[in-house]
């Protein structure tokens, strides 16, 4: 449900609210939280509420540190592991200055402007992504360890999958806040897990996963262990994924997939660092499924993108490069704008790589571009490309290109 902003106040009136967290996140897709009482809320509301960012990753220094954070009241969330009486409930806020102009780094904003540029182009995005991520036990100290809670293997169940119930009570906590997970299972790597969300509208789908990093989180611990989302936990074991599939939908009845693929085929090297924004990142990359290759297929997981069997309603493409470190807000934007890129331009596709490229010769790999094998090579590609600048605030590209 969608609430306005006079809902909210009802609802949190009617329902015994006694706090409101007004949650944002960093550039880097970290989410941040200031909690008001419920007396703070008209004025959140009608005004915003200050608070001080300078120490918050890539928003500046103390000069000009006051930022004013404003309540979406359509993203209105009960948090249902906390007591109902007393209970807790979270929007998502966009960000200003003192005199209402907007924060350039605001990455929930952005994306909201890309949506509004594709629409204004005739076109509209969906979104749905594959979040992995690891079990590990925790020691004594109920400090995380690299212990992973099984040995299980892809797709086991029970009693080999000790994962299966803790998965449960994530789709269990997410389905109570509005949120429909599609499918859960164990993932290749020993403790490995994946939940699937529902395509939706990028927004939706960017809050959905950020609200799914801070429930797995919040549920694993209570279960007495460790969620670790980063691109390479375990050195010789599978990665964690965030793979995003996509859909087009054109006013004029077009299927643009095709154009869209090739515009993100186009700009793949510039938009890495923002797909995969850290070191680790890259030791993920080239290896159990994740792509070394700029390619496409049909059916092919050894492709940058590949196109799912699917149902001609369900008719998408997954996009295979992106990890958990990436800020999901930052990504479906540029996604979108390198997907109308490609419409604008009606870019042809290339051919499709209809091999394996983990066991492929040479010869045949020197056919296609390789993805940034380095976090530094990743970095050069976006500082230097006309395309991120011109979709990106300086304060952002610096933030990711100059650390």
């Amino acid at each position: 449900m969608r609430y306005t902003a006079a809902e909210v106040i009802q609802y949190v009136r009617e329902e015994d609210v006694k706090f409101i967290r007004l949650a944002f996140c960093d550039v880097f897709g970290r989410q941040k939280n200031l909690a008001i009482l419920p007396d703070e809320l008209e004025r959140a509301f009608s005004f915003g509420i200050p608070f001080d960012a300078s120490a918050i990753p890539g928003f500046g220094g103390e000069v000009r540190s006051d930022l004013i954070l404003h309540p979406d009241p359509a993203t209105l969330s009960s948090l249902p592991w906390h007591p109902e009486n007393g209970r807790v409930v979270r929007m998502f806020c966009s960000i200003t200055h003192p005199d209402g102009t907007p924060f350039a780094g605001d990455c929930r904003a952005l994306l909201a402007r890309a949506v509004e540029d594709a629409k204004r182009a005739g076109v509209s995005f969906a979104f749905g992504a594959e979040m992995e991520f690891y079990l590990f036990k925790t020691d004594e100290d109920g400090e995380p360890t690299k212990i992973p809670y099984d040995r299980a293997h892809y797709m086991d169940i029970a009693p080999d999958d000790k994962g299966e119930a803790v998965r449960r009570e994530i789709c269990l906590t997410l389905s109570q806040m509005g949120i429909q997970p599609e499918c859960a299972h164990h993932e290749e790597g020993p403790g490995q897990n994946e939940i699937d969300f529902r395509y939706s509208d990028p927004l939706s789908a960017a809050d959905n996963a950020i609200t799914f990093r801070s429930v797995v989180k919040t549920i694993v611990a209570r279960n007495g262990l460790a969620a670790d989302f980063s691109p390479k936990p375990l050195p010789d074991e599978a990665g964690n994924g965030m793979h995003i599939n996509f859909s087009v939908r054109a006013e004029d009845g077009q299927d643009k997939l095709p154009f869209a693929i090739a515009g993100i085929m186009d700009k793949a090297r510039e938009l890495t660092v923002f797909l995969n924004p850290i070191e680790e990142s890259y030791r993920r990359l080239g290896s159990s499924k994740a792509p070394g290759y700029i390619t496409w297929s049909s059916e092919n997981r050894s492709q940058l993108i590949r196109i799912p069997a699917a149902p001609q309603e369900q008719y998408r493409a997954e996009l295979r490069s992106p990890d958990p470190a990436a800020n999901p807000y930052l990504a479906y934007a540029l996604l979108i704008y390198a997907g109308l890129h490609g419409i604008e331009n009606r870019l042809p596709l290339p051919k499709s790589a209809d091999v394996n490229l983990y066991t492929a010769d040479a010869e045949t790999l020197r056919q296609y571009q390789r993805i940034p094998a380095t976090l530094h090579e990743a970095e050069a590609a976006a500082k230097g490309s006309s395309f991120i600048k011109e979709h990106l605030p300086e304060l952002i590209l610096s933030a990711y290109c100059d650390r």
